[in-house]
């Protein structure tokens, strides 16, 4: 192995093609490579295929129903004709704030099939953030539950070119779904329409660097290279049940759906189930691998401890995302669920995943976070863009036909954080976060260099939580600090409003992950020669309090 720290994965699966500027465009069911990978499969032919080897194997299941391929599939061409019926066509942005159940998964594929860009939020998302999200993305239809109506307000789409401001189209999920049922019903089948798999299948919106949410542009080829690579690096097999608790908005939720479509298993789609019901639920659907984040397996661990013998689900492997799983929690999953693996990963969602420990090594390396995706490469980086030596730490790098290709509608920050390299022309994406690689190729995680961080499973930045409270009347300036090892999220405030007030107006804001645990009022803030708020005093105020 080279000394420097850059390695590919060890299980080579395809090369990326680069499309960008290709003359023909191909038609969705017919010219794509047979073979799929990148530059050749559509988000929806990972159905197709699932549909032509096994139509009546259980696909997806909610707390309501369970579908086989066959039914997801009828649904998922009913959904495609309604958007046509609709208007909707290539490239429009079709915004969809629902849980996540089977017509959820049904609304991604059939807007594949129409090449309609598919955009899932948080049914928690705040009216806060849904404005600037309608205004980034500028959708051709908003769809929610009646619920969901009554908390979003009013959503108008901002003056563009020669488009005057006006009102966002909408409707509701209790008002469509009869009509693609009955859609359903008649039989109907939708039309091929012209794509090409650099074309985006998805918007994902995730926090970060910037106040307000930010999309990630997910083409066809890389949400199926990533799809393909994931279960080849994890080992999803076609008898395997997958229980997933998260939402399709979060692309840990969403590539879920999509992994277990391409080795024809089973989801369970359970982000709505009970807490204290939830190993019932696992042991009833026969679930063979979980998805975690930290506060999920401690929650089965406590409930595990309590659970009767023979009513634990034969797990197989867990993996896990977000942070690192305390150690105390991966000893006791395995005794609970003997033969179980505890996978850890490491990934952003501007590649999907970037590095996974292989399952049969998951006691090995305690720190390392695993090797790169297959067909991929992970580099460290100097301030210089020059590699380091292996063992030395610097920016973790991703390369590989994963890499997204930007942020939607913000040239900007696209062009900081993907950037090619000016040797080879291949698209890289520079995480900002930092760490180190040994010298077998396994990735070690060593922190985040921006404001970014992770809390209760989901990413999110302190401008994005400062944001929102100055927009409460009153607030003159506002810090947020991250959780550190003697706190937990914490905001500071200059203004007169007591800190009860600033965290109730913050919860009509954000979503409850990303409510501050301390809120403090200050007559001053610390700043930094350059003016900017002084964290490091900040966090030096709070250690050793308000644990």
């Amino acid at each position: 192995m080279d000394s420097h720290a850059h390695v590919g994965g060890s299980r080579p699966a395809g090369t990326a093609t680069d499309t960008e500027g290709a003359d023909e465009i191909p038609a969705v069911g017919g010219a794509a490579d047979a073979a799929g990978g990148p530059g050749g499969e559509f988000v929806h032919e990972l159905l197709d295929k699932a549909v032509a080897a096994t139509p009546g194997a259980p696909a997806v299941r909610d707390a309501d129903e369970r579908w086989s391929y066959a039914e997801l599939n009828e649904a998922s061409h009913a959904v495609a004709v309604w958007l046509e019926r609709r208007g909707l066509g290539a490239g429009d942005r079709f915004v969809v704030q629902l849980p996540t159940g089977r017509e959820l998964a049904a609304m991604f594929y059939g807007a594949s099939r129409r090449g309609v860009i598919f955009v899932p939020l948080n049914p928690a998302m705040k009216p806060f953030h849904l404005r600037s999200v309608v205004a980034n993305c500028r959708p051709a239809l908003f769809v929610t539950d009646q619920d969901g109506e009554a908390r979003a307000g009013e959503l108008t789409l901002p003056a563009e070119g020669d488009a005057p401001a006006g009102p966002v189209t909408r409707t509701t999920f209790e008002e469509i779904w009869p009509e693609i049922a009955a859609l359903r019903e008649s039989g109907v089948r939708a039309a091929p329409v012209p794509l090409r798999p650099e074309d985006p299948a998805a918007l994902i919106y995730t926090s970060g660097s910037t106040a307000a949410p930010k999309a990630v542009i997910c083409p066809h080829a890389q949400v199926t290279f990533a799809t393909r690579a994931l279960v080849s690096s994890l080992g999803y097999r076609a008898d395997d049940v997958v229980f997933c608790r998260f939402p399709m908005s979060w692309d840990y939720g969403l590539y879920k759906v999509l992994m277990s479509c391409a080795v024809g298993s089973e989801i369970v789609l359970a982000d709505r189930a009970e807490d204290l019901l939830l190993l019932r639920r696992m042991h009833e659907v026969g679930a063979t691998v979980v998805p975690t984040v930290p506060s999920l397996a401690s929650m089965i661990v406590k409930l595990g401890r309590r659970a009767a013998a023979g009513q634990l689900p034969r797990v197989r492997m867990f993996t896990n995302t977000g942070a690192a799983l305390p150690p105390s929690v991966i000893s006791e999953l395995r005794d609970l669920f003997p033969g179980t693996r505890v996978v850890r990963q490491y990934g952003q969602t501007e590649a999907k995943r970037i590095t996974v420990m292989p399952p049969e090594e998951d006691q090995e390396r305690p720190d390392a976070v695993g090797l790169p995706l297959p067909g991929t490469r992970v580099l460290i980086l100097d301030e210089h863009g020059r590699p380091v030596p292996a063992g030395e730490t610097g920016e973790i790098v991703a390369e590989g036909g994963h890499v997204m290709p930007g942020y939607w509608g913000a040239p900007e920050l696209s062009a900081r954080t993907f950037r090619r390299d000016a040797e080879s022309g291949q698209l890289r994406l520079h995480t900002g976060d930092y760490g180190s690689l040994d010298a077998d190729g396994y990735l070690y995680f060593r922190g985040r260099r921006d404001d970014m961080f992770k809390r209760k499973g989901f990413r999110m930045s302190t401008l994005e939580i400062e944001a929102a409270a100055m927009d409460i009347p009153g607030v003159r300036a506002a810090a947020a600090v991250p959780p550190g090892e003697q706190h937990d999220l914490a905001l500071f405030v200059e203004t007169e409003l007591d800190p009860r007030v600033i965290i109730k107006e913050l919860t009509v804001r954000l979503e409850p992950a990303k409510i501050p645990a301390i809120c403090r009022a200050l007559t001053e803030f610390p700043l930094t020669q350059h003016g900017k708020n002084a964290r490091q005093e900040l966090a030096r105020l709070l250690d050793g309090r308000d644990k």
